[in-house]
């Protein structure tokens, strides 16, 4: 796991956290060895006075409000790809009791970039299936980043069809840039893998929600995101493609104006998405975003799974189906303009 991360935009936030932190190791220790800041001579640093930690952490609050209210969709790309957002494993570590991990597809084998397993979310027994990107590099590569091969998404389906027979309901966390693309993955079979998960998910007669919790890109998201209610948090992303795929494909180039453009272009973010009627709901993040605060995010996403499911349960598994059908026929709604006749000839023509 990276220990140390900033991103661009969080410069001055990071400034003022090692202030913070300079001045509650004076308060803590007088007298003590001051920790030099970076950018800041030494015999400055001796010689500044000690800041009033209260003045410091509300600047920081407020700081980090008007950078987060005005977050473009390129940004909000790359908060959802911080190191430190939590991750499927993480929420599960947090809102889930009794976790109990399945693995296999009962084909070819396991796939480590897709965690399932049964657990309880509020009291209420489920299936939890998500996405894994890993942590340290060791755990990154076995989990491919996060793109899963075909065995990911029928090790997926198979515990589906687990918790359908036990009639539990099914809750999906998306964190993927796309569904992995290497040779092998081909050759058995990935977009058949991703189709069929689609199809089956479309009629299960169970309560199934789905929330990206990151990125959630393509198919390899729609593998595990045909759900009765669908929500993302504040700052991730949903789309067709990536910013960067969008850039190659437009511009020959992906680059920091390029991807910015698509980003703009793409309308991948919470709030489009829910204009759009692609989700449902949008969670809140914790102040500076999920990577700040595990514990928070994992209890806004907790309290808002824990209610679509007390709903959802009280209906038909007949009028779930048809619910869930009719949900996903209304997306990409467009009008049909009556055809303008061509203009006919006049005798003198």
């Amino acid at each position: 796991m990276s220990t140390f991360y900033q991103l661009e935009f969080e410069k001055k936030i990071t400034e003022l956290d090692q202030r913070i932190e300079r001045a509650q190791h004076i308060a803590d220790a007088p007298g003590a060895e001051i920790p030099a800041l970076p950018g800041i001579a030494e015999q400055e640093t001796d010689a500044a006075p000690a800041e009033d930690i209260g003045k410091l952490i509300k600047e920081r609050t407020r700081t980090l409000k008007r950078i987060y209210k005005k977050l473009s969709p390129w940004n909000t790309v790359r908060v959802a790809r911080h190191p430190n957002r939590p991750q499927t494993r993480d929420y599960i570590k947090h809102m889930c009791r009794d976790f109990c991990e399945l693995a296999g597809d009962r084909r070819f084998g396991d796939d480590p970039a897709m965690v399932t397993g049964f657990g309880r979310i509020g009291g209420r027994k489920c299936l939890i299936v998500g996405h894994q990107k890993g942590k340290d590099t060791h755990e990154k590569l076995s989990c491919h980043f996060g793109c899963a091969h075909p065995e990911g998404y029928r090790k997926a389906l198979a515990k589906m069809k687990l918790a359908e027979k036990f009639g539990l309901p099914i809750v999906t966390l998306v964190d993927t840039p796309g569904a992995y693309p290497g040779l092998g993955a081909e050759e058995r079979g990935q977009a058949e893998a991703i189709a069929v998960n689609m199809l089956e998910m479309s009629r299960l007669k169970i309560p199934i929600v789905s929330i990206v919790i990151g990125e959630g890109g393509s198919g390899g998201a729609l593998g595990i995101a045909v759900a009765d209610r669908v929500a993302m948090l504040a700052y991730s992303w949903y789309s067709v493609i990536s910013p960067e795929g969008c850039a190659a494909i437009l511009w020959k180039q992906a680059n920091e104006q390029t991807n910015t453009a698509a980003a703009d272009s793409l309308k991948l973010t919470a709030s489009d998405n829910l204009k759009l009627g692609i989700v449902d709901s949008v969670i809140d993040e914790p102040l500076g975003a999920a990577h700040r605060n595990h514990e928070e995010a994992s209890a806004n996403l907790e309290a808002w799974i824990t209610a679509q499911l007390d709903e959802l349960v009280e209906i038909s598994p007949e009028d779930l189906v048809n619910q869930r059908y009719e949900r996903f026929r209304k997306l990409g709604d467009y009008d049909i303009c009556p055809e303008t006749p061509p203009p006919t000839k006049t005798d003198s023509e």
